[in-house]
C-alpha cells in the first residue's frame, strides 16, 4: 500500500478541516514509508492556500530485492578416537599379558625382580632385586629354599581360595571352584616332606606381605583383586610351575609334585577363567583397567620375591 496526493479539489468539513476520500486503515507509523508524490491543485476559494489532499489507494508494492548469497559452511570437528591399548581389543587379560611380556623381556628377567614398588618409582638396580642370569640349573637351589616356596605359595593359593569363597561380592562368585585351585595339592607336598623328616617353616615375609595385600585391595576394589587373581594362576601355568619343576626334578630326585598336577588341561581351565574376567572387564572404566595394568606389574613382583626363596639360603 502506498499514498498519493490528488489533484482534486479539496474537501473540508465542519471548521475548515481537511476529509480524508478514503478512511486510513491502520495508524500512520505502522505503515511502511511510501513514495511520496507532492502536488498542488489550483484553488478558486481565496480564502484558503493551497493544500494537500491525502488520499488512500491501493497500488503494488515495489518487490524486495532477494539476495541470493548462500550460508557459511559448516565446519565440522574431526573426531578424534583414544589410542587403544595393547591388547584392548581382546580384553583386560590380553591388556594384562602385554604387561606380563613386557615385564618378562625386559633383560629376560623382570618376572622374579624383587622390587615391589610401582614401575614409576622403580629407581633400584637389577642387581639387588634379580635373580641370578642364566638357566635355572645354575641356581644354587636347595631343599630348605625349595621347602620355603611351597609354604609362602601355598599361604598365597589359600588366600585366594578363601576370599573368593567367602566374599558377599557378585564378581568372585564367578571364580568359585574353577578347577585352577592349587592348595590342597600344595598341603599335600607339604605333608609329604614332613614325612621325610624335615622342619617345615613358617611362610616367610614376602608370602605374609602378598597375602596381606591381597587381602586389604579384595575389600577396597573388585577389579584390582581379580587382577592379582588372574595373574597369579597365569605366572603359575606359564612360568612358575616350569622352574618348580625343573628345580624338583634336581633336588628330589624327579618326584613329580602334587602342585604340578591338575584335573584336566590347565591351559583350557585357564581359558574359562579369562572368558569371565574379559566379560567383566567390559563393564570397568578405562581408570580401573588402568589401575588393574598397575597391579599387574605388583603382582609379578610380589611372585619374583617368592620364586626367588627357592635360591635364598
Amino acid at each position: 500500500m502506498s499514498f498519493k496526493f490528488a489533484t482534486a479539489s479539496p474537501t473540508f468539513g465542519i471548521g475548515g478541516r481537511l476529509l480524508l476520500d478514503k478512511p486510513v486503515a491502520a495508524p500512520l507509523r505502522s505503515l511502511p514509508w511510501p513514495k511520496l508524490h507532492f502536488a498542488f491543485p489550483p484553488s478558486n476559494n481565496k480564502r484558503h492556500e493551497r493544500v494537500l489532499i491525502l488520499r488512500c489507494s491501493d497500488s503494488s508494492s515495489t518487490t524486495p530485492t532477494v539476495t541470493n548469497a548462500s550460508p557459511p559452511p559448516v565446519i565440522r570437528k574431526r573426531t578424534r578416537y583414544r589410542k587403544q591399548y595393547p591388547g584392548e581389543s581382546k580384553g583386560i587379560t590380553e591388556e594384562m599379558r602385554f604387561v606380563a611380556m613386557k615385564l618378562h623381556n625386559n633383560k629376560g628377567k623382570e618376572l622374579a625382580a624383587g622390587t615391589l614398588t610401582d614401575s614409576k618409582d622403580n629407581s633400584s638396580s637389577d642387581e639387588e632385586h634379580d635373580i641370578p642370569d642364566g638357566d635355572v640349573e645354575t641356581w644354587q637351589s636347595s631343599i630348605e629354599g625349595f621347602l620355603k616356596y611351597l609354604v609362602d605359595s601355598h599361604l598365597i593359593f589359600t588366600t585366594l581360595d578363601r576370599i573368593v569363597e567367602q566374599s558377599t561380592d557378585v564378581s568372585y562368585a564367578y571364580f568359585r571352584r574353577t578347577g585352577l585351585e592349587r592348595s590342597e595339592g600344595l598341603l599335600k607336598d607339604i605333608e609329604w616332606f614332613r614325612q621325610q623328616n624335615i622342619v617345615i617353616p613358617e611362610p616367610s615375609m614376602p608370602g605374609i606381605t602378598y597375602a596381606t595385600y591381597l587381602e586389604e585391595i579384595a575389600e577396597k576394589s573388585a577389579p584390582l583383586f581379580l587382577s592379582h587373581f588372574y595373574n597369579i594362576y597365569f605366572s603359575h601355568i606359564f612360568g612358575g610351575q616350569v622352574i618348580a619343576k625343573q628345580v624338583s626334578a634336581k633336588i628330589l630326585q624327579e618326584r613329580e609334585l602334587e602342585f604340578h598336577q591338575w584335573e584336566g588341561d590347565a591351559a583350557e581351565l585357564l581359558k574359562g577363567v579369562r572368558e569371565k574376567l574379559n566379560m567383566l572387564g567390559e563393564h570397568w572404566t578405562r581408570d580401573e583397567k588402568n589401575r588393574c595394568l598397575r597391579e599387574t606389574t605388583k603382582s609379578f613382583r610380589f611372585l619374583g620375591q617368592i620364586v626367588r626363596l627357592i635360591i635364598l639360603l
